[in-house]
């Protein structure tokens, strides 16, 4: 059994897609980086899907994560944002598949709730816990950066456990979960 693996967690978005970077060492968590992509000055939403895909692909070549935890869609009250936060899921997950990392997602609220044992809790609430968790000096402006982390965090506290996400392993995992969206 492996004692080191490094989680990648990502929080998508068209605006700003948060990351986040733990090691896990026998129990024990290790910070190693978080940042944001940000698109808002690009207008074309495909130019967008690439960037994502391509810096996704850039932080698991750099990084080689044995593992990706992906922050899933919710629905709010816009259809559309929906749309485009699921192709922005979608092509982070889809660079996850062609470096054949396992992904799994997580409700947002599950998120919350593994950081900070309400799933209510605001974006603030979870960065002060990651930064008192973790160690971190400061916080950065924008909290994607933060989302992103806590999705690596709540999957290392999920690890082992069987949780509510979806997991893949690769493409052929990924269209056999997923045989009812496939026309």
């Amino acid at each position: 059994m492996k004692t080191e693996k490094i989680i990648l967690g990502i929080d998508p978005g068209t605006t700003i897609m948060g990351f986040g970077l733990i090691k896990i060492k026998g129990k024990k968590m290790e910070f190693l980086q978080l940042n944001e992509l940000h698109l808002k000055k690009y207008d074309d939403h495909y130019l967008k899907l690439k960037l994502i895909f391509e810096r996704t692909v850039e932080l698991i070549d750099t990084y080689h994560p044995d593992e990706i935890a992906i922050e899933a869609p919710f629905f709010g009250k816009n259809v559309q944002s929906m749309l485009k936060l699921g192709r922005a899921q979608g092509v982070a997950m889809a660079a996850g598949l062609s470096r054949e990392v396992p992904i799994t997602e997580y409700s947002p609220k599950k998120i919350k709730m593994a950081i900070t044992g309400n799933g209510n809790a605001s974006k603030e609430q979870v960065a002060k816990m990651l930064q008192s968790l973790l160690g971190l000096k400061e916080l950065p402006k924008n909290l994607d950066a933060t989302d992103g982390l806590a999705a690596a965090v709540c999957h290392f506290y999920n690890s082992g456990k069987k949780v509510g996400g979806k997991n893949y392993t690769g493409w052929a995992a990924f269209v056999k979960q997923n045989q009812d969206k496939l026309a």
